[in-house]
């Protein structure tokens, strides 16, 4: 066996940088498009040393903050529907556990993103050293445990050979289509730096092919048979329709037996936004559209969907509907008790037509489900075109600005957005014309995401304009990456919506029967303090943006116009309404009220709370 004398961290970063992934028509590309990093005494000399050599063939991008970076890294592979990966590395301590967040997110989204945090020493010899977590009663135990329960895979690299079946094993986790996710490799400073006889061949690792996991006969049948029985079937579309590139198929099985369209959160953009059979977004921030016929419905085909709270209303909106559980990932096929089909989204499709050749739902469903699609085209076409005189704005109206600032947005723009109010106006109000146009991360809802995510998808997506729409709570607590953005020079459009404060949760409080507390800003000035007015424009152009404020909606069109127009990353500021939304669509979620209260409006709020969740199905 020939053999080359490399440290581990060598070894590491060459096996990367030589892996390849083809795609279907045969192209084959770099399997990652880079490694965020932020150097420490954790990982500077020995995974820097290795990184400042394959340069040329890996590229080193540096970031401002850990767990923005691995947002970055993360919407980089959602943009990419997970065929492409980027990894990140930090120094031990903080750096290590500041990643955690950003672990968690791709972990709930089945994301992958490879995490190389260093770690102390193995030898022990200098313990405690700098940054180190010391437990006195595990003395194998670093910071670096804390990414245990957030990754799919995760290892400790404590001898340098290790690295040989520890990498092979951490990149099948990230391409197995039902374990895809986070992983983790733990990186001691000294065996990252620990040289010894690398084969040859590990350097040399053969190219990624895609599996697709056809039906098992049986399930295809079952499934068929249930479908065959349906008069008002519907689909829900998950994320799964986009990352196994399902969207055609979806559409022609659609098209062919005369079923309707709705899609989740991860799933919106599978179906193109005018296609008279889509119906819309689903679940709490759903459409009036969709909301009504998946009550109707006598079977759901659920294609890719984890069926996660917001998307099923608490499971109070499905009714007693039968469900088809079409994913790679068993335990999502069988949730709800339903009938699983454990597959490849597209070959599930493709299959399963054949298998109901000849069936089709009810005329008078499919008309009814172009009535309502058409309806509410219409109805965001009004709401998104309204004006508010003397008053701000809400979400809706910016939306509609945004969204129709160029002639063909639909295909044209990818939305990044994560958390607050704006994912539910975009759910329902954003047109999305092709796969991967809505670039929405709600799986964890985390604020902060939204333009470091933006960034990832801008790596991914160089030739598409990305317009990352976010709050003031989002923009304050992770802006850093707009300085990366404008370094690298990858443009992105931010849209900063001012509403001054935590305008979803304070109506969510309000709502709930609570006082105005501790949401808005205006509410949280203690006696002896002041309201402090924060310029978000001043302080994006402090970070090299070319940033400014705009006073409505009209001012906004403009302002997007030239944004459209620029070479650097744009950042526009709008003050909109902290208590409007979008009254249409929507169903019950399930916040658990007080059952005690000294206030009338909490015991009211409860009182509704048991009503709406007498019609949970369990």
């Amino acid at each position: 066996m020939s053999t080359l004398r490399l440290t581990m961290a060598q070894a590491l970063v060459r096996h990367l940088a030589a892996l390849r992934v083809e795609s279907e028509d045969g192209t084959v590309v770099p399997y990652l498009g880079g490694v965020f990093s932020i150097f420490g005494h954790g990982n500077v000399a020995g995974l820097g040393e290795a990184l400042w050599a394959e340069r040329e063939r890996l590229p080193t991008w540096r970031a401002h903050n850990e767990q923005a970076m691995a947002h970055a890294a993360i919407a980089f592979s959602k943009a990419l529907f997970r065929r492409r990966i980027m990894a990140v590395t930090t120094s031990i301590g903080p750096g290590a556990t500041n990643l955690v967040t950003a672990a968690a997110l791709a972990h709930v989204n089945r994301l992958p993103v490879l995490l190389l945090p260093g770690d102390v020493f193995a030898s022990r010899a200098p313990d405690p050293v700098l940054q180190q977590v010391e437990d006195f009663g595990h003395g194998d135990v670093s910071a670096n445990d804390c990414l245990r329960p957030v990754t799919r895979y995760f290892d400790r690299i404590t001898r340098p050979e290790q690295i040989l079946d520890a990498l092979p094993r951490a990149i099948q986790v990230m391409t197995d289509p039902a374990l895809a996710g986070p992983v983790c490799l733990a990186l001691p400073q000294d065996v990252q730096a620990e040289a010894f006889d690398c084969p040859r061949e590990f350097l040399a690792p053969p190219v990624i092919r895609w599996r697709r996991p056809p039906p098992d006969e049986g399930e295809l049948q079952r499934a068929a048979a249930l479908l065959r029985q349906a008069r008002r079937p519907l689909i829900v579309a998950g994320g799964g329709v986009l990352y196994s590139q399902a969207s055609e198929a979806l559409r022609a099985f659609a098209e062919a037996h005369g079923v309707p369209v709705v899609e989740t959160q991860a799933g919106k953009s599978s179906l193109a936004w005018d296609h008279a059979l889509n119906l819309g977004a689903i679940g709490v921030t759903g459409s009036p559209a969709a909301n009504a016929l998946v009550r109707e419905a006598d079977a759901v085909l659920a294609v890719g969907t984890r069926l996660q709270d917001f998307t099923t209303g608490s499971h109070a909106l499905f009714g007693a509907a039968p469900l088809i559980g079409i994913n790679v990932q068993p335990a999502d096929a069988a949730k709800w008790h339903g009938v699983p089909l454990v597959a490849d989204a597209r070959v599930a499709l493709e299959r399963l037509g054949p298998s109901v050749a000849g069936w089709r739902a009810d005329t008078a469903w499919t008309a009814r489900a172009r009535e309502l699609a058409s309806g509410w085209r219409s109805r965001v076409a009004e709401i998104t075109a309204a004006e508010t005189a003397g008053a701000l704005p809400y979400e809706a109206q910016v939306i509609g600005a945004v969204r129709d600032s160029a002639a063909d947005s639909a295909r044209g723009d990818i939305v990044v957005c994560a958390a607050g109010t704006l994912p539910a106006e975009l759910h329902k109000l954003w047109r999305a014309g092709a796969p991967g146009a809505y670039h929405v991360e709600y799986g964890y809802s985390c604020m902060g995401y939204e333009i470091a995510g933006g960034l990832g998808v801008k790596l991914a997506r160089p030739d598409r304009e990305v317009v990352v729409m976010l709050g003031d709570g989002s923009y304050l607590m992770m802006n850093s990456e707009i300085a990366t953005s404008v370094m690298l020079g990858r443009k992105l459009i931010v849209v900063v919506l001012d509403n001054g404060g935590f305008g979803c949760i304070h109506r969510l409080q309000r709502a709930s029967g609570g006082e105005r507390f501790n949401n808005l800003l205006d509410d949280c000035v203690p006696e002896g303090g002041q309201r402090t007015p924060i310029d978000f424009a001043a302080h994006a152009a402090s970070l090299g943006a070319q940033a400014r404020h705009v006073a409505g909606v009209a001012e906004l069109r403009e302002a997007m116009r030239q944004a459209r127009a620029a070479s650097c990353t744009q950042v526009i500021v709008i003050a909109t309404s902290p208590e409007r939304g979008t009254d249409d669509g929507g169903c019950w979620w399930e916040v658990a009220v007080p059952q005690v209260s000294e206030r009338a409006e909490v015991m009211q709020a409860h009182a509704r709370y048991l009503d709406d969740k007498a019609r949970q199905r369990r």
